[in-house]
C-alpha cells in the first residue's frame, strides 16, 4: 500500500538546512553573512502545536483590548488545549461567539472581558455554552501599508461576491 496517499501535501521545512538551498554568486566569493544565514521561518511550525485541531479566527469588537487583542486581529485557536482558569477562549454562549478570559471558581464559571465597557458573562447550568478552543496567538497588524492592503483585498472580495 502506498503510504504517501495518506500523507499531507505540506510536510514542513524542518528537513532542509541552509546548505541544501542553492545560491548563486556572480563574483565567485561568498558574502560574509552567508555563513550565518538560516532557513526561512515557517509560522506553522513556530505557532501551531496541533495542526488538525487549530483554526484561525478574526476578532470583531473591543472586548479584549486590555489583553492586547484588537478589532481585526487574527487569533490562532487550538481546540485540543483544555479550557482552564485564566486562559483566553472562544466560546459560543446563547448562539453568540465570544472571545473572553475563562474564570472558574468553586461555585461558578464566568467569561471575563478585558475592557470595562463590557460585562462578565456568567455560565450557569441552564446556559447554552460551548467552548470552541483556547487562543494561543494573536496576529496584530501594525503597519498602515499592510492594513490598507488588507482592507483593499477585503473590499474587492466583497464586491466580487455581490
Amino acid at each position: 500500500m502506498d503510504d504517501s496517499f495518506y500523507m499531507p501535501d505540506y510536510r514542513g521545512s524542518k528537513q532542509f538546512s541552509q546548505q541544501d538551498i542553492r545560491t548563486a554568486n556572480a563574483t565567485g566569493f561568498g558574502a560574509a553573512a552567508d555563513d550565518y544565514m538560516e532557513r526561512g521561518i515557517d509560522l506553522n511550525e513556530q505557532l501551531i502545536m496541533n495542526k488538525p485541531a487549530t483554526f484561525f479566527f478574526r476578532m470583531r469588537g473591543d472586548a479584549m483590548l486590555e489583553a492586547g487583542i484588537h478589532d481585526g486581529d487574527v487569533l490562532i485557536v487550538d481546540r485540543s488545549i483544555p479550557v482552564q482558569n485564566g486562559r483566553i477562549i472562544i466560546a459560543a454562549v446563547e448562539g453568540e461567539l465570544l472571545v473572553r478570559r475563562f474564570e472558574q471558581t468553586f461555585n461558578q464559571r464566568r467569561l471575563l472581558p478585558e475592557n470595562k465597557k463590557h460585562k462578565p458573562v456568567t455560565i450557569d447550568e441552564f446556559s447554552n455554552y460551548a467552548s470552541w478552543g483556547v487562543v494561543t496567538c494573536v496576529i496584530h497588524v501594525t503597519d498602515s501599508l499592510l492594513q490598507a492592503y488588507m482592507q483593499n483585498r477585503k473590499t474587492k472580495s466583497h464586491d466580487r461576491d455581490r
